[in-house]
């Protein structure tokens, strides 16, 4: 949230939306008496955060989710869309390798907002940030016809080497760690109408990011890397057009869980659909050498000497790959 100190009017009546408030008094209800790492030396507060950068080097990353577009809030409540929103982000800082350290928020939302709809957003940022080993160190308010936040993550590479997309080699092992199709499947649901079963439903809500699994690859050897937020053939393509490789996926690798599966079944679908190109659940997918895949991690394909394409089981997937903003 922003980082000016000023205090808010002081007042006996009750202050129910954003405009009773004001800006500095929704700062003050949002920073107050929170918990920071200790890589935040400055939190909210004064013209800027200080953040600590042992090695020298910050890995950032920005996100924007607009309301009625990445999210709803009578399908999600407050809370539920701060953390959606801070997993979209320091998911990006592990695909890196790093080891995410503080996030920055930008807010722009209608006066007439509930108090409690911003202090929900502002609860689940936190929880997200903290669940990762990070702080939320400072930000910004402004008023707007929508809800709009916008998450900039940073992150440290703690000595190493950054992951990035370009590394792929022929011969390397495609692996991924954390679940895929679920916020597809959720998505389907709430798009039918319903909002059950709550395991699927929520995974859309609040996605589950393997943060740790990003500094681990990174240790064990990992030649590329990237988070699934468009979907699983769409962000390996990214792998492939950078690293100049062929991607291989295997079908056979890709377990379809029971309860998808049930899902898929009562609404009529193709549960691996959902796994090759939902996305939104922020798992890593990263490609090793052989042999240097870690634990936890599932290989479910290879990299390849050729054109810069994806394959599954051999052949280019008819149909889109993933999700994209602009696409007609």
């Amino acid at each position: 949230m922003p980082t000016s100190s000023a205090s808010p009017s002081e007042g006996t009546e009750a202050m129910n939306t954003l405009g009773d408030v004001g800006e500095f008094g929704l700062i003050k209800r949002v920073t107050a008496d929170r918990e920071q790492p200790p890589t935040t030396l400055l939190g909210p507060g004064d013209d800027s955060a200080v953040v600590a950068a042992p090695d020298g080097r910050v890995v950032a990353c920005t996100d924007v989710l607009v309301e009625g577009v990445h999210f709803r809030l009578d399908w999600s409540a407050p809370d539920q869309v701060g953390r959606k929103a801070a997993a979209a982000n320091l998911a990006d800082i592990a695909a890196m390798g790093a080891v995410p350290t503080a996030l920055l928020v930008g807010l722009a939302c209608p006066r007439d907002t509930p108090v409690e709809t911003l202090e929900g957003l502002a609860a689940g940022l936190w929880a997200e940030a903290a669940s990762a080993g990070a702080g939320v160190v400072g930000g910004d308010v402004a008023s707007g016809p929508a809800i709009v936040l916008s998450v900039t993550a940073l992150g440290s590479l703690q000595g190493r080497v950054p992951v990035t997309r370009a590394g792929a080699q022929p011969g390397d092992v495609v692996a991924l760690c954390g679940r895929i199709g679920w916020a597809a499947a959720g998505l389907d649901v709430l798009h039918r109408g319903f909002r059950s079963p709550g395991a699927v439903v929520n995974a859309h809500r609040v996605p589950e990011p393997p943060y740790a699994a990003g500094p681990q690859a990174a240790q064990a050897g990992a030649t590329s890397m990237i988070d699934v937020s468009d979907g699983l053939l769409a962000d390996l393509a990214h792998v492939a057009e950078a690293s100049g490789v062929t991607i291989e996926v295997s079908t056979a690798a890709l377990v379809v869980p029971p309860r998808l599966a049930e899902v898929a079944s009562a609404l009529g679908v193709d549960p691996l659909g959902w796994l090759l190109t939902g996305g939104e659940d922020h798992a890593l997918v990263a490609t090793f050498p052989p042999g240097a895949v870690p634990e936890d991690w599932t290989v479910i394909g290879g990299a390849a000497a050729g054109d810069a394409v994806v394959l599954v089981d051999g052949a280019v997937r008819d149909g889109a790959a993933g999700w994209d903003h602009f696409a007609t």
